[in-house]
């Protein structure tokens, strides 16, 4: 099983070294069971025969996150790589590139880091959490940048097995995933300079109380990075009637005003809607790595402008906005 006592060790040194950090093991061991994961065994083996390669490079604060170079290895090594860590595929948040396997995966998930960075400042020493972390590519971005740790929450399994793949090779830098939605982890936690959640809102049946979980893991003065779906106008709101996207849970897509009223009324300060971008096929795209369908099978063939249910496509805004001090 995976090997969070590096975690663990750090935690011991924060305000939730009483709240969470008590549970948190028998947390972990409970979502990673084999009866929450019938797959989990074959994502095991596939960790367990990764071949042992020593990097001579990495770089985290890049586009593609580098990991080892092609001279590191053999072509017949390199075949047996690719081939375990296809068993986790489908590959969604990226790019990676290990030993010279560029690992492109459906988002180019750069490109949105690409428009958050440049407000985020110096990261030094700070203590994150990433809601929604996929397989942890902006958690190592995030360390790349100068984070002390970075605590990455998913409920996929599979997710938590590429972060692992990746760790094998990157060693214990800081960043840490787990297996846990939002509402796993304790209320009034307090103890994280930022807190992340970029593509989880619209999921989530009860928008407001999300915003209201996100505060409180903030410390007095946190910032909080919000992405999410919005639509064009003031004041409005879109529900879908069915799938968005051919996606069934997606609830609520607010305009950016409104976005922000609710983020008001939860009581966050200094709120600033730094981006709004409409989602291209060159950002979310099936790949070798994701070969299911993708964003290009969702919009209308005809106008792009709309989904294939005929709702305005995709476009999202990133906010930031702050707890009082």
């Amino acid at each position: 099983m995976l090997n969070y006592t590096a975690l663990f060790t750090q935690l011991k040194h924060t305000k939730s070294k009483d709240t969470w950090l008590p549970q948190l093991p028998e947390q972990i061991q409970q979502k990673l069971s084999l009866q929450q994961c019938g797959d989990l065994e074959t994502w095991l083996a596939a960790i367990e025969q990764l071949p042992n390669i020593q990097p001579s490079i990495i770089n985290l604060d890049n586009d593609i996150i580098i990991i080892g170079a092609a001279k590191d290895s053999t072509p017949e090594i390199l075949a047996n790589l690719r081939q375990q860590l296809m068993q986790l595929h489908p590959w969604r948040k990226g790019p990676f590139n290990l030993f010279g396997l560029h690992i492109d995966t459906e988002w180019r998930s750069d490109l949105k880091w690409h428009r958050i960075a440049p407000h985020l400042g110096s990261l030094k020493g700070e203590m994150i959490l990433d809601v929604g972390s996929s397989n942890g590519y902006y958690g190592w971005r995030m360390i790349g940048l100068g984070a002390e740790c970075v605590i990455g929450i998913d409920p996929s399994v599979r997710y938590i097995m590429q972060w692992q793949a990746i760790r094998k090779y990157l060693g214990d830098k800081g960043c840490y995933l787990l297996p846990f939605s939002l509402e796993d982890l304790p209320e009034n936690l307090n103890c994280f300079d930022r807190v992340f959640s970029m593509g989880v809102l619209y999921h989530r049946r009860s928008p407001i109380d999300h915003l209201l979980q996100l505060k409180n893991k903030l410390k007095p003065g946190g910032q909080l990075i919000l992405e999410t779906l919005v639509i064009d106008g003031k004041e409005k709101l879109l529900i879908p009637p069915d799938r968005y996207a051919q996606m069934r849970n997606v609830w609520f897509i607010p305009s950016c005003d409104l976005l922000i009223r609710w983020l008001q009324r939860c009581g966050y300060k200094n709120i600033e809607c730094i981006d709004i971008s409409t989602t291209t096929i060159e950002e979310q795209r099936s790949t070798d790595w994701m070969t299911f369908q993708s964003l290009k099978d969702f919009l209308d063939p005809q106008n792009p402008q709309l989904t294939i249910e005929g709702l305005p496509a995709p476009k999202r805004a990133i906010i930031v906005a702050h707890t009082p001090t």
